[in-house]
């Protein structure tokens, strides 16, 4: 197996990475953050203004874990941070943008997203993508978040490996944010015939799990890292894309909605936890996802980072303060945690830690 140019840059140690997230990758992510929040500020029409600001205060923490990715190659963060940064902005945008929309026009939100498949094209052209909707005037922001994307792919040694793996993946992220924001009786039907083009490619999964994997950009990041290295070459990005999705990616955002069963709920949001017969199939379930993502991993190279990442999940949704004011999922995390090995423990404290100074 061809040498990664990544050898010797990648952190194997818990105590290593943190100390790069302290040092490095916690202050630029934050300073990127503040870059764009002032942007955001001046934009002319005050609910997307409000979207804006609501998305960057309330998921400051998806940039903040996705920035982690920067750490693997800190020679090449002037690139991975604002690149992580604005794609997840984007992501995180449009779904306050869906989630508490105006519209429940599904080619509005097919449009909305096209945003974010034009970032990962560093050529395409940028368009209106509110066109649909009510509210348009957003004096730029959007537009400066996928600028900002499409100069920094441009400029990785490697992009064009990792290119086409993106996309897809990116394409899947938007018809899961179109099926599951477009009129609430038509969100199941329309993700269940989804499901099916799909299922013969991931027999191990329910479809409810597809679709959370779907949903997470984690992959995307990985790849964007590989992409820093000038040496990559297809089959190692195409090892990093199918180890990464769909348990890694699943794991991710199943953590995410187990942590917002409340949350949806009162807002009559689709969550992908309410899909099993019971809790203690959801727990069995998500150790199953869990088992694959520590598996698949284990097939790359620095696979100890990777594993980091999967501790570090699981200690980051595991410890949000979401989860003590909700007796349900208070029990199936205990669960979850049970047997924990001391990296997760250790990430579960610098979580903690990270939380109550996170600005």
């Amino acid at each position: 197996m061809r040498v990664s140019h990544l050898s010797g840059l990648v952190p194997k140690t818990p105590v290593r990475l943190m100390f790069r997230v302290y040092k490095y990758i916690l202050p630029e992510v934050r300073a990127e953050l503040n870059r764009l929040r002032v942007i955001a500020e001046g934009i002319p029409d005050p609910e997307l203004r409000a979207q804006a600001l609501d998305s960057m205060n309330g998921k400051q923490f998806h940039c903040e874990g996705g920035g982690v990715y920067a750490a693997a190659n800190l020679k090449e963060r002037h690139l991975l941070i604002p690149l992580i940064v604005s794609l997840q902005t984007i992501s995180d945008y449009l779904d306050n943008l869906c989630d508490r929309s105006t519209s429940l026009d599904e080619d509005d939100f097919r449009l909305l997203h096209q945003s974010m498949l034009d970032a990962v094209h560093p050529d395409a052209p940028l368009r209106d993508y509110y066109a649909l909707r009510t509210e348009r005037d957003d004096g730029g922001y959007l537009h400066e978040l996928v600028s900002t994307c499409q100069t920094c792919v441009r400029s990785l040694p490697s992009y064009d490996k990792v290119q086409n793996d993106v996309a897809e993946l990116v394409g899947l992220y938007r018809d899961l944010q179109v099926y599951k924001h477009i009129v609430s009786e038509r969100r199941e039907p329309q993700l269940l015939a989804w499901w099916e083009q799909y299922r013969h490619r991931y027999p191990g999964l329910q479809w409810n799990e597809f679709a959370a994997a779907t949903g997470s950009t984690l992959a995307m990041f990985m790849l964007f890292v590989a992409a820093s290295d000038e040496g990559l070459s297809d089959e190692a990005a195409l090892a990093i894309r199918d180890a990464y999705f769909p348990h890694v990616c699943g794991l991710h955002i199943m953590l995410d909605y187990l942590i917002d069963q409340e949350e949806d709920r009162i807002g009559g949001d689709l969550n992908f936890c309410n899909y099993y017969s019971d809790q203690s199939a959801m727990v069995e379930r998500i150790g199953d996802i869990v088992y694959g993502a520590r598996r698949d991993v284990q097939t790359l190279p620095h696979w100890r980072f990777h594993r980091m990442i999967i501790e570090g999940l699981l200690a980051l949704y595991l410890s949000d303060p979401k989860v003590r004011m909700q007796a349900d999922v208070k029990r199936v995390s205990r669960k979850l945690m049970r047997g924990s090995p001391l990296t997760r423990l250790f990430f579960w404290g610098n979580s903690v830690w990270i939380r109550m100074h996170k600005s």
